[in-house]
């Protein structure tokens, strides 16, 4: 247990006081358009501060990557995402807006039909599982308050999932507004002072291995192409989509996208640099994914302590949030609102359903799984080759192909990709283990869809 000062206690209770009172005004009525996507009208300061913050949830991954591989944890998280979020937003933003849908997989339904959606909507509701910052929370909570991970994860979901069940996309929206601003001053003022009382780069020059001061970490190429590819995401990921369909129009999605990458920027610089200190002064952590918390707890002043841990509870809960209703929307929208034949209730009713759904499986996976990295490595790996390259031929009619061969890509590039990293795990394969699963299964994807892109054109009579 964290040990703090009355300071730091009202501090952080001040933070998660505002938080829950800024989450619960927004009203929202039961209009899809309304609870949904703040009724399209999202400007671009708005924009801003919530895909800033919202896209930048893994404070805790971040610290245990950065204090495991350094300058590493930016090569990886970072630049990879700044490349291909500009890519989305000169190609996809304007398109994505215009469409005036709420989900992916309603794209990929008006495209390739109905079964391949289904399929879509599984894929997605696992990609944007709020487990991994669930993880994070509920390490967190028990780490400062000396509790079982489980009641830490329990409180966690339950502090976001007030506010989103009775207010919505907007309570979503204000809220990410606040932490946007503690996040980004927390760790700022927590920087600055270290900074003062230890020195700059000559302080972590003398006191890092040499490799933690490496962009590239010494790590293989095939391992750092990877972390590129899952970096592909950014095409797919439902809160860059969400945020375009609830944006005001196209340019407040594609200049608001622009932007963030420049905020995204200086955070990984704020981050990155105060996990550099966090490895320098506490070199022996059996757990690094407790560096931030253990830094904060030895290193920081009174006061401080407390606005630095509520800036880490505000990066994560931005993202945990955001997740966690996309992930109910995933649920309720995709699935149950489509199963269910005579229906008796708006969609809204269901996306309420689905964010219980969520929760509960949310806390199960976080609970069974306790990696961040490996979380996020993981899911990426697996699932990303089911649903990139249908998602980018949604939007671009040259790249499409027919809606059986749309459904055998999303299902066989997915269960190739879990095969692959089961054989990894399992059988002795020598040269074959450096072959990542995602790897192969992109290449299924690549090929299943050329033949498919092929086939089209030829029944078109191109």
């Amino acid at each position: 247990m964290i040990s703090f000062s009355f300071l730091d206690l009202l501090i952080i209770i001040l933070f998660f006081s505002i938080l829950l009172l800024i989450g619960l005004i927004p009203k929202s009525n039961d209009e899809s358009n309304n609870y949904l996507l703040a009724n399209r009208n999202v400007g671009l300061l708005l924009f801003i501060a919530t895909n800033v913050s919202t896209w930048y949830g893994g404070i805790l991954g971040v610290g245990e990557f950065t204090y495991r591989y350094g300058l590493l944890s930016w090569t990886t998280q970072g630049l990879p995402y700044y490349i291909f979020a500009f890519l989305f937003a000169v190609f996809f933003a304007g398109k994505v807006r215009n469409s005036n849908l709420f989900t992916i997989p309603e794209k990929i339904e008006s495209v390739y039909g109905k079964k391949v959606a289904m399929v879509s909507s599984l894929i997605v509701f696992i990609l944007v599982s709020p487990a991994p910052y669930l993880l994070m929370i509920g390490n967190l909570f028990s780490l400062l308050f000396n509790i079982k991970l489980i009641y830490g994860l329990i409180i966690g979901v339950l502090l976001t999932f007030i506010y989103l069940f009775k207010g919505g996309f907007k309570s979503d929206l204000y809220t990410d507004v606040f932490q946007f601003f503690v996040m980004f001053f927390g760790f700022g003022v927590a920087l600055i002072f270290t900074t003062k009382n230890y020195g700059g780069f000559e302080f972590l020059k003398n006191n890092l291995p040499n490799s933690h001061l490496s962009f590239s970490g010494n790590v293989s190429i095939t391992y750092l192409i990877i972390w590129f590819l899952i970096a592909l995401w950014t095409f797919a990921d439902p809160g860059f989509h969400q945020r375009c369909y609830a944006a005001k129009n196209k340019n407040v999605a594609k200049w608001g996208i622009i932007i963030s990458i420049f905020l995204w920027a200086l955070f990984d610089f704020l981050t990155t640099t105060t996990g550099l200190f966090a490895r320098a002064l506490l070199p022996d952590l059996k757990n690094p994914i407790n560096s931030f918390p253990l830094f904060a707890e030895k290193f920081l002043s009174s006061g401080l302590k407390g606005i630095f841990i509520s800036a880490m509870f505000a990066t994560i809960f931005s993202t945990l949030n955001s997740f966690l209703f996309l992930s109910g929307t995933t649920i309720g929208k995709d699935f149950l609102s489509k199963l269910i034949i005579n229906k008796k209730h708006n969609d809204v009713f269901y996306v309420r359903i689905g964010l219980i759904i969520s929760t509960v499986i949310s806390i199960y996976l976080a609970y069974y799984v306790q990696s961040v990295v490996e979380l996020w490595y993981l899911l990426g790996s697996i699932f990303i080759p089911g649903i990139i390259i249908l998602i980018i031929s949604s939007y671009y009619d040259k790249y499409k192909i027919n809606n059986k061969i749309a459904f055998y890509e999303s299902i066989l590039s997915v269960i190739v990709s879990f095969m692959w990293e089961w054989i990894r795990r399992n059988i002795n394969t020598g040269a074959l283990k450096e072959i990542e699963p995602m790897l192969v299964g992109l290449l299924i994807a690549v090929f299943i869809h050329s033949y498919g892109m092929i086939k089209y054109k030829v029944q078109k009579g191109e």
